[in-house]
């Protein structure tokens, strides 16, 4: 079983994941609603590596325009990412 981040980390990684482009902030907000409980260490860098790049890069991982390319492309940036564009559940009429 994959260690869960512990608060102050998860803390520290909901700063880092501020964006100023309001799409991306909506993707990690959702993320972290659903999410903030059992986000692992593992899952914590994969989110990490995608904070690194700039917001326009970001949003077209997010909005499938592109997939992770070179030192992205590993395993813990792909789970993320797919946690990332899972989309809202719909509400019943």
């Amino acid at each position: 079983m994959e260690a869960r981040l512990d608060e102050r980390s998860l803390s520290r990684l909901r700063w880092r994941c501020r964006r100023g482009l309001l799409e991306n902030d909506l993707f990690v907000e959702r993320f972290f609603r659903r999410h903030e409980e059992t986000i692992t260490t593992r899952q914590a860098a994969g989110l990490s590596a995608l904070m690194d790049l700039p917001d326009n890069d970001l949003l077209d991982l997010l909005l499938c325009r592109k997939e992770p390319e070179g030192e992205l492309d590993r395993p813990d940036v792909h789970e993320v990412l797919a946690l990332l564009r899972m989309p809202s559940p719909t509400r019943p009429s």
